[in-house]
């Protein structure tokens, strides 16, 4: 069995030494050059399972390099060496299409993890596929819309490579599961995916979650604590609602994001974590960092690459898909036949706009099947908000209302919108189980911090 090859082009013979032996103790075979004009000559004789480049070089610089490899060797992934601290041309590398980046002096723990998530992208390419590239996992996303079909496409993409991705869309429209898919098509698909609620956080345990503490470093510590960050070591950490977190956390993340370690409470030393993160909110983070709530640099470091998630109102002909598919789950869980929907209950949804998106619909479908007789949904049965909401107006029919702008109304808009819809869920479960908020939790499918947090949001007694 021949040796996996690794391609190093750095100008400094010291960091071509560390590299050389510390790859070659993982039984790799190295190869180093000092310019660009010497990693094309190699690159033209022979095919590498993984190279690392310099950001300078004495003849050009070592986005020429990875450009090179994306063009010429794309089954190659291709790690960036930059300068200590020097965040903008690690995300630049990321940007042009370098699968990671180490950085200067290098960390051989970090470097070693690096080169194992590589080599294993490197492998799964040459196989012809990803770890989590099964039907089970495509079939959950669900739609065939042009739409659909762009963020499939758009996640196989994201899943080879460790650029951070932030994952943009509504309220509803699936951002975590996007989020795990592009984890389980990946060369960490056999490490954890470990998903946060930054909004269902208390302030004040944020550093501890996310870091971990030692024992004794605050009242209360009685012991050694793991955090989320060594949670996911060799996995993925998904940040959902990242825009709740307060600026001193953002600071805090930011470090740990850039320097891939982290210090736990009343440590005394960093320890490295090999993470990717992946990040969501439904608010417009960009203009969050407009109004100076969000920080520019963190911004910066966690969309290196933005998914969009188009709402369920801009993939109408998905509806059909989706309430099927929900009324198989539905029946599965509750061992009753399938619900089916008729003719005039499938036009009424089709012709909703769904502020709530496919968790709106998960829920109206849900309660029709508690309404409605025989297993036959009628629109009744639905129970559809008035069609006045700030997407529709009565007298608009199905094609007019989806290319119509949305326009802001007095009612308070989206955000309003689905908060009532919230809140009368969250009552409806508290008086069903009789104000047992753990109960209550299990119903509405939530944990109980975030049902605290949602209480305290909605400011509900």
């Amino acid at each position: 069995m021949s040796l996996q090859t690794v391609l190093v082009i750095d100008d400094e013979r010291d960091i071509r030494e560390l590299l050389t032996i510390t790859l070659g103790r993982m039984d790799l075979q190295v190869e180093s050059v000092g310019t660009v004009a010497e990693a094309r000559r190699a690159l033209t004789e022979r095919s590498y399972d993984l190279c690392f480049t310099d950001m300078r070089l004495p003849d050009g610089n070592g986005q020429e390099v990875i450009e090179l490899i994306a063009e010429n060797c794309p089954d190659t992934p291709v790690a960036m060496i930059t300068a200590y601290g020097n965040v903008d041309a690690a995300v630049s590398a990321l940007k042009a299409g370098a699968f990671d980046f180490v950085s200067k002096p290098v960390d051989i723990q970090m470097l070693r993890g690096l080169v194992r998530t590589a080599l294993r992208l490197a492998e799964e390419k040459r196989n012809g596929g990803g770890a989590g590239e099964d039907a089970g996992s495509s079939e959950r996303l669900i739609g065939n819309s042009p739409a659909m079909q762009q963020v499939r496409a758009t996640i196989t993409k994201l899943a080879r490579n460790q650029a951070p991705v932030y994952v943009a869309g509504e309220s509803g429209v699936g951002k975590e599961l996007v989020s795990r898919l592009i984890h389980e098509q990946g060369p960490r698909a056999n490490g954890p995916f470990v998903p946060v609620n930054c909004g269902a956080i208390p302030s004040e345990l944020m550093e501890s979650e996310f870091f971990g503490h030692r024992k004794g470093s605050f009242t209360g510590a009685s012991a050694d604590k793991q955090g989320l960050f060594q949670a996911a070591e060799g996995g993925t950490l998904f940040l959902d609602e990242v825009a709740e977190l307060p600026l001193h956390m953002q600071v805090k993340l930011l470090r740990a994001i850039q320097e891939k370690a982290v210090r736990p409470i009343g440590g005394r030393d960093e320890i490295p974590v090999d993470v990717r993160i992946l990040s969501a909110t439904h608010k417009n983070l960009g203009q969050l960092v407009e109004q100076g709530q969000f920080r520019q640099d963190l911004f910066y470091r966690i969309n290196v690459i933005e998914l969009r998630v188009p709402p369920l109102r801009e993939r109408r002909g998905d509806v059909p898909l989706l309430a099927n598919f929900i009324l198989r789950s539905l029946a599965g869980k509750s061992g009753e036949e399938v619900g089916q929907l008729s003719a005039a209950a499938l036009q009424a949804l089709e012709s909703y706009d769904f502020p709530g998106n496919v968790r709106e619909l998960e829920n109206i479908l849900e309660r029709a099947m508690a309404m409605c007789d025989g297993g036959s949904i009628e629109p009744d049965d639905l129970m559809l908000p008035q069609q006045t909401s700030r997407f529709n107006q009565p007298t608009t029919s199905p094609q007019q209302s989806g290319n119509a702008s949305p326009a802001t109304t007095a009612d308070g808009g989206l955000d309003d919108y689905i908060s009532n819809i919230e809140r009368t869920a969250i009552v409806k479960a508290l008086e069903e189980s009789r104000y047992n908020k753990t109960a209550a939790a299990r119903k509405l499918g939530i944990t109980f911090r975030a049902l605290r947090y949602k209480l305290k949001k909605l400011g509900i007694d």
